[in-house]
């Protein structure tokens, strides 16, 4: 098996840009909601991002409340779906692709306070010339720090075909 040790992908080489500027987080999260609409539903702020970490927090507003006035599960699910792809492209070699396959999702207790979701690898895997299953754990904390929702999402990472 041959280990690809390639550069990483664009929007890995954006965000070094742009975390140096003023504003550029912002800037870069305004992007990313761009390329994927949906994610703008829960107003995320990416806030870390390196190979095997994505660190991004959202407030809690009326729009992602449910009838109790807690955090929304789907909104919740969001926020890790945004953690867990943003870090999975930071860390696939630009050699390679990937697409979520999957995700289970365990939700342990209640958030009504703003929330920060981190999607975390260690270690780095091996990206080859087989396709695998790249399991991404990423957890949704409250503002005191308390997970409140886990989730694993699988990506399926393949090598990109010659054009």
């Amino acid at each position: 098996m041959t280990v690809d040790t390639a550069s990483p992908g664009k929007i890995f080489t954006i965000w070094k840009t742009l975390e140096k500027l003023p504003f550029g987080t912002w800037l870069f999260t305004r992007a990313v909601c761009f390329k994927v609409p949906y994610f703008r539903t829960v107003h995320p702020l990416i806030r870390e991002l390196s190979p095997g970490l994505c660190r991004v927090s959202a407030p809690n507003r009326r729009g992602v409340r449910n009838h109790l006035g807690t955090y929304h599960a789907i909104a919740s699910c969001n926020m890790a779906e945004i953690a867990g792809g943003i870090m999975t492209d930071a860390t696939v070699p630009s050699t390679h692709r990937w697409i979520p396959a999957g995700m289970a999702v365990e939700y342990k207790d209640r958030a009504t306070t703003g929330v920060t979701s981190i999607a975390r690898l260690d270690p780095i895997p091996e990206f080859g010339e087989e396709p695998m299953d790249l399991v991404v754990p990423v957890d949704v904390l409250d503002a005191d720090g308390n997970v409140f929702v886990s989730a694993e999402i699988t990506m399926y990472v393949s090598r990109k075909k010659a054009r």
